[in-house]
């Protein structure tokens, strides 16, 4: 699964690069995309967003950014497997089950971005093995946080 993750973040991660992480870190796995932005911080060239669950408080600096590619990485259910992880088009963000830890739905950001900037919208989501309250992220997550970094320092190494 890796090797496809890999393959289409490869052929997505064109021109100037925005990561936007979205992610509750108090609701254990939902934490995954703020907690990967963090991670990813001042080591790729890309600008990361670490949005938490506000990522609507970010979308005008996103559009001033004027980016080529948006990665979106937050926490859905798609109905896989726990610490499974899939890049989708984001327009089927409107059919994946979220944990209310946004103000707005992921389909309403994606719209939102399509209808103001040029850039090309990549999600990477991650199914969550749990979403209760508390800080401790599952092993499998973790794991998958710091392949994740990995694969993102080598499409966007920082220069």
């Amino acid at each position: 699964m890796i090797s496809t993750i890999e393959k289409n973040l490869g052929e997505a991660l064109k021109g100037k690069v925005i990561i936007l992480g979205i992610g509750n870190p108090l609701r254990k796995d939902d934490g995954f995309g703020s907690l990967l932005a963090v991670r990813l911080q001042g080591k790729v060239s890309a600008l990361v967003i670490d949005a938490k669950s506000t990522p609507e408080n970010h979308l005008n600096k996103i559009i001033e950014e004027a980016p080529d590619t948006i990665l979106i990485l937050d926490a859905a259910d798609f109905k896989g497997n726990p610490a499974e992880m899939r890049v989708l088009d984001p327009r089927e963000a409107s059919n994946l089950q979220y944990f209310s830890t946004h103000n707005l739905p992921l389909n309403l950001i994606v719209e939102f971005l399509e209808h103001n900037c040029q850039a090309n919208i990549v999600f990477l989501a991650l199914q969550p093995k749990s979403i209760g309250f508390g800080e401790d992220v599952s092993p499998e997550v973790i794991e998958k946080i710091r392949i994740c970094e990995e694969l993102l320092k080598k499409f966007l190494p920082n220069n």
